[in-house]
């Protein structure tokens, strides 16, 4: 690791007498029939990227909430540069210097770059916004962040990446003593991730203190200087990056779940029939794939760099995207228009992004489990009929939540996730198509996952899940079909072929 690229911390004598920028002490919180807290402490040091590490659930986005002002805790008290502080809402920890960077970013999509940044404190007199200045500091904002696009570009408009950094942006315009990054670069490219961890390193060369929530840990280790790792709403340890690996930090999070997502289970000798063929699916310009079957019982993965078409795929094979497709379903050619089509040939589709497209936040876990489970029966289908019919599912996926009637966007990623796959299980779904369906999950959620997806296929089902993570597929893939540039360039044996040469095929486009 080069100087460039190693965390950059204080000296241990000057750190450890210093005044923590932030001392969070006692912290407790509970929900109705849920202890999402016990008893937390953190401490934050100006000058430093602290790492949050934990399950899904295990309690940090609950924690930075009631550093944000919008939960209040049950019990506990906070410092900020040693003086006690009691947040009531989100505007007294942004008064107090506290910025949050969600993963799902709250910014205004129909509203600029400098409107987002400035949103609530803009630069006025008697009322009327001064445009000229307000553009002005968002410039020079923006070039703080090395942030290449305008001012007045539309938010919604702009890629992940600098809707990123506009968030970043708008944090150093409220003159933000400690700012939290909760996922920052969950959905960003290499290239991508290294611009927000050079930006990460000029906050700390401002004295600022960044709380960093990261499921990526080789980015942990580039980025970071200290790490609290949280379990079950608990501190399970605290330690300086340098002094410990990964190994550490998992074993510390999940114990040994570690090994239900990297050790590969035995090889199907006999898979079942085909359940789908994709003779060939193509859409001019995006995409042109041809001969992909997976049978029943199997999980084929679709691997690729990000653009090669694994969602396009996915999107068109499920309906919801129109191509032209040639798809045969257990032996029998179907003309598949519409995701109404795809249902009724059992399909289901767990998408990339499960709160835009999987999930209805404002309704409960048994509303979103339920809502595909009766045909016909559609939003109406009674409580009673939801409960029976999905409750032992969800029990089965080992679904954490306090009630039923519980709303679902209060449970954590991991868990959103299998109640998504839960919504097609209680359709008695055969066929199903997973995209990213691990990404922002930490790696206890992920073996959760793949579990249940084995389970599934050694049930019957045909699965094709898409996955950047490439170790992931190596680890619960019975096969693995490379895309490149939309096209399909080649089919591997994770048994018998290595990473390496999957590697290369992903990043050449060829399989040879």
């Amino acid at each position: 690791m080069t100087s460039e690229t190693s965390p950059r911390s204080a000296t241990d004598a000057a750190a450890h007498t210093a005044t923590p920028a932030l001392r969070m002490r006692g912290i407790r919180k509970t929900f109705p029939g849920t202890v999402a807290l016990a008893s937390v402490d953190l401490d934050v040091r100006r000058g430093e990227v602290h790492c949050l590490l934990g399950e899904n659930g295990a309690g940090k986005s609950t924690l930075m909430k009631i550093l944000a002002g919008s939960y209040l805790p049950n019990e506990g008290m906070i410092e900020i540069d040693g003086s006690p502080v009691q947040f009531q809402r989100p505007l007294d920890g942004i008064n107090a210097g506290i910025a949050v960077i969600y993963q799902e970013l709250d910014l205004f999509p129909d509203l600029t770059v400098a409107q987002n940044l400035f949103l609530g404190h803009s630069p006025a007199s008697g009322g009327i916004v001064h445009r000229r200045a307000r553009r002005r500091m968002a410039q020079s904002y923006l070039e703080r962040v090395g942030a290449t696009f305008s001012p007045d570009a539309r938010v919604g408009e702009l890629p992940i990446a600098d809707q990123q950094l506009t968030a970043i942006a708008r944090a150093l315009t409220t003159d933000a003593k400690i700012i939290v990054m909760d996922e920052p670069t969950a959905t960003l490219g290499e290239a991508d991730v290294e611009n927000v961890h050079r930006v990460i390193r000029r906050l700390i060369d401002e004295n600022r203190a960044v709380i960093y929530i990261s499921h990526r840990l080789d980015e942990v280790r580039d980025v970071g200087d200290r790490i609290t790792v949280l379990r079950d709403g608990t501190n399970a340890a605290e330690y300086r990056v340098a002094d410990t690996d990964a190994e550490q930090w998992i074993a510390d999070m999940i114990g040994d779940k570690k090994s239900e997502l990297t050790e590969h289970r035995e090889r199907r000798e006999a898979p079942g029939e085909p359940a789908l063929e994709i003779e060939h699916v193509r859409i001019p310009g995006l995409l042109d794939v041809e001969n992909i079957t997976v049978h029943a019982g199997e999980i084929v993965g679709l691997a690729g760099l990000g653009g090669a078409g694994r969602t396009t795929l996915l999107s068109a094979v499920f309906g919801a995207r129109s191509a032209d497709a040639s798809i045969r379903v257990r032996g029998k050619e179907v003309r598949i228009r519409s995701v109404r089509d795809a249902i009724r040939q059992r399909f289901g589709l767990v998408p990339e992004s499960r709160k835009a497209q999987g999930l209805m936040l404002g309704l409960s876990v048994a509303r979103n489990a339920g809502i595909a489970a009766i045909r016909g029966a559609g939003f109406f289908l009674p409580r009673e009929r939801q409960h029976k019919r999905t409750t032992p599912i969800l029990t089965d996926l080992a679904v954490k939540y306090a009630s039923p009637h519980q709303e679902i966007r209060l449970l954590s990623g991991g868990n959103q996730q299998k109640v998504v796959l839960a919504k097609w299980l209680a359709r008695d779904t055969q066929i199903l198509l997973l995209d990213e369906p691990t990404r922002g999950l930490d790696i206890g959620a992920k073996a959760d996952l793949y579990r249940q997806v084995r389970r599934l296929a050694d049930q019957g089902a045909a699965v094709l899940v898409a996955s950047s993570e490439l170790n992931e597929l190596m680890a619960n893939a019975d096969r693995i079909v490379v895309l490149h540039e939309g096209r399909s360039v080649g089919e591997f044996d994770p048994f018998t072929d290595t990473e390496e040469q999957i590697s290369h095929a992903i990043i050449s486009g060829k399989a040879a």
